[in-house]
């Protein structure tokens, strides 16, 4: 929102004073002289009457006179409605609107267009007044999230993406300084991109739908490859096919986007007559670059078909419970399972040589209960079936940290303590648990969210009598490796029974910084209760 007294950008907009916002030149339309509101009319039209006039050109695929009358109308229409209270700070797209509007009423219009027969070019007004509707079907998203943004954020997104203008320009239009309209201008993209998102949600018409949302949005921001079940499924639903098209012209490609959702009739057109997108050396080209944002895009395939992006990142994430018809097998949560016999299954015996197990720093063993399980939580590692290798924190044990398959050692790092509640703690930072939903899927370390907390289903898991663990959010997935090597990602996805779903326990290495040696060089506790744990 504009401060009270804004200083100056150092670029007015065309037309006026840089410190009269549009929406200041607008409110003093009300109320006034004939004389005075001809000045503020004139103001208004210098600013923006080039770009509508264009836009005109484009509907009626016509520059005869006929464009100049169409844009004076859309100008009347445009500013008796923001008079009235309709928001004037995203003036531009709104009159490009009411330019489209206008040409296709007046071609519809038989009166009409029978006295300006430029309304009746089958490429231009024709067309458009028997065209059932003029935004694109795979562009419903980004229309709604756009329309949903603040004005402001519009005519930011609006004037630097489709106009390819430099920062200023809107910035003066809404009589901000360039520092802070930048930084609503990076707001605005985000809360563009979440608008989509919700939308995609929102209106998902199965269940499935709403379930693979996420797995959209990640590894398309992140320029990752998406799963094959998540392909598969997409080539099955336009739904969410649009939805995965749209998303990934948010990081590259956003004005085409934003043009297209909101303009639809010429809007490629409309951008190619842009000078910011025509001139060479153009701010926009180098502000791309100078970014980073540049992504590749995902084309839209022929029907049934799905192309996904480039894979550009090691991250693979979790498939979806759509996908999957095998019945879920019985889960059984078994409280203090971990073994100490070198690798053996969960369900094995855990007693040492001569019936009992040593708990990690005590002197006296723990004898097992009758079933032969341990009957307190026992630190150990965790080995995946299929890779042979025990599950590590990657780099230093903190929140936010991801997890990955590396040959086994006595790390701190690889000691876990599955819990009575079922969570997985880590003996590097015992207030740290491991979270299968934080990062879509892809397992992180998270803090150790108490019952009955929003979080807790995401660091609590289930274990089965197979070794698999099964994230109580949804239990028809398992944690996996999703390759058999070493720093390969750990995530949740489908349950299939699979050895790269199964894990195994080691005992704690007797060795120097294991967990077997008390009190030595011991990770710290956090300051919540946890102290002396494991």
């Amino acid at each position: 929102m504009p401060t009270p007294h804004p200083p100056r950008p150092p670029y007015p907009p065309p037309g006026g004073d840089p410190g009269e916002s549009d929406e200041s030149l607008v409110a003093r339309l009300k109320g006034r002289s004939e004389d005075e509101s001809a000045r503020t009319v004139a103001l208004l039209m210098a600013r923006h009457w080039q770009a509508a006039h264009d836009y005109a050109v484009i509907c009626l695929a016509s520059s005869e006179p006929v464009a100049a009358m169409v844009t004076a109308a859309a100008f009347r229409r445009a500013l008796d409605r923001s008079a009235l209270g309709a928001p004037s700070s995203a003036l531009r797209p709104r009159l490009l609107v009411t330019v489209r509007d206008t040409v296709r009423e007046w071609a519809a219009d038989d009166r009409t267009s029978g006295v300006l027969p430029p309304l009746q070019k089958p490429a231009g007004g024709r067309g458009m007044r028997t065209a059932k509707s003029l935004t694109p079907e795979n562009r419903t998203l980004a229309q709604r999230s756009f329309q949903s943004l603040p004005s402001a954020a519009r005519c930011l997104l609006w004037h630097t993406e489709v106009e390819a203008e430099a920062i200023s320009v809107p910035a003066g239009l809404l009589a901000m300084d360039t520092d802070t309209a930048s930084a609503v201008l990076e707001q605005a993209r985000e809360k563009f991109r979440e608008g989509c998102v919700r939308a995609h949600r929102e209106l998902a018409p199965t269940k499935d739908c709403r379930f693979y949302n996420r797995l959209l949005d990640v590894p398309i921001r992140r320029g990752g490859a998406l799963l094959p079940d998540v392909r598969e499924h997409l080539a099955e639903c336009r739904h969410c096919r649009f939805a995965a098209e749209q998303l990934s012209h948010v990081e590259s490609g956003l004005g085409t986007l934003l043009a297209e959702a909101v303009l639809g009739w010429g809007a490629r057109r409309y951008l190619d007559s842009r000078p910011g997108r025509t001139a060479p050396g153009s701010r926009r080209a180098r502000g791309a670059a100078r970014r980073g944002r540049h992504r590749t895009l995902l084309r839209m395939p022929a029907p049934g078909r799905w192309t996904p992006p480039v894979p550009r990142s090691p991250r693979t994430l979790l498939s979806g419970v759509g996908a999957v018809s095998a019945v879920v097998l019985t889960t059984v949560l078994i409280a203090n399972m971990w073994s100490y016999d070198g690798g053996a299954g969960p369900a094995a015996s855990t007693s040492a040589p001569g019936g009992g197990a040593t708990a990690p720093g005590a002197a006296s063993p723990v004898p097992p209960d009758p079933a032969g399980l341990p009957t307190a939580p026992r630190q150990a590692r965790l080995r995946n079936a299929a890779a042979d290798l025990c599950l590590d924190v990657r780099g230093r044990a903190e929140e936010g940290a991801g997890v990955r398959p590396a040959a086994c050692s006595p790390a701190w790092t690889q000691q876990w303590t599955f819990e009575e509640d079922g969570l997985l703690r880590s003996a590097a930072d015992p207030g740290l648990c491991l979270d299968s939903r934080a990062d879509a899927g892809v397992v992180i370390l998270g803090t150790c969210a108490e019952r009955g907390d929003r979080r807790a289903d995401d660091v609590r898991y289930d274990l089965t009598v197979r070794g698999e663990l099964l994230p109580r959010w949804e239990k028809q997935l398992a944690l996996a490796v999703t390759t058999p090597d070493a720093n390969a990602d750990v995530v949740v996805k489908v349950r299939d029974g699979s050895d790269a779903q199964r894990w195994r326990t080691d005992p704690a290495p007797v060795a120097e910084g294991s967990l077997s040696i008390a009190d030595k060089d011991a990770p710290p506790a956090r300051a919540s209760g946890l102290s002396g744990r494991p």
